[in-house]
């Protein structure tokens, strides 16, 4: 008998993207159940009890929360598939957790504020996403991926956010591709990979999504 892999995702979550392109990386089967936030189903409920979020994997009826736990999940697992995502060498497992965890919280915060705030606060919210992704370009360097030659954590929690750049732009007329010129680079070389290029949503869906969202929580 075969592994059972669900997934409880949402198609536009960061979060989830980067449990799709783990997935695909290792050539993993999976069944995909997509969550609504607004009305979350009862088996989100009992498979994430505490923090009641996606992404979930279900692997043989075990939940495994929280994205960055579940793509490490996924390498361990299914460590004679694909290259590794995690570095070897435990120093470099610790640097890349600490720059995956930025990414959650400095990044996702940052592109929070811009999608969720009215437009007399785009300004400040522009340049504080700024600033927190020019720290990101100094860590990446002039290194294909932030762990050198491969393709890996860090890159795989940061890619997502790729597609949401346009909404951004869209939102607040933020440009990263001329703030941030070695992101556009990067982002070219992960797209090359079949696992990013089919995993990362359109970004016109997203901003509809958003859209719809602002609308729900008051934000004209």
């Amino acid at each position: 008998m075969g592994d059972e892999v669900v997934l409880l995702d949402t198609f536009v979550s960061v979060f989830g993207m980067r449990v799709r392109i783990a997935l695909a990386e290792k050539g993993i089967q999976y069944e995909y159940k997509e969550e609504d936030l607004m009305n979350k189903s009862q088996l989100l409920l009992q498979m994430n009890p505490i923090h009641k979020k996606i992404p979930v994997l279900i692997h043989n009826g075990k939940p495994i929360c929280e994205s960055l736990i579940i793509v490490e999940y996924i390498d361990e697992v299914w460590k004679d598939k694909s290259t590794p995502l995690m570095p070897s060498d435990p120093y470099k497992r610790a640097h890349a957790r600490f720059w995956a965890d930025y990414i959650g919280k400095k990044i996702y915060d940052g592109g929070m504020k811009i999608w969720s705030s009215k437009v007399e606060e785009h300004k400040t919210a522009n340049k504080d996403f700024i600033e927190c992704l020019k720290v990101l370009e100094g860590e990446l360097g002039d290194k294909p991926y932030f762990d050198g030659k491969n393709f890996g954590l860090v890159d795989m929690a940061f890619i997502p956010y790729y597609s949401w750049f346009p909404v951004y732009k869209k939102l607040s007329n933020l440009n990263i591709e001329a703030e941030c010129p070695k992101f556009v680079a990067w982002a070219k070389r992960c797209m090359q990979k079949e696992s990013v290029s089919k995993t990362l949503v359109d970004p016109d869906k997203i901003y509809e999504f958003i859209v719809l969202f602002r609308q729900k929580i008051g934000v004209a």
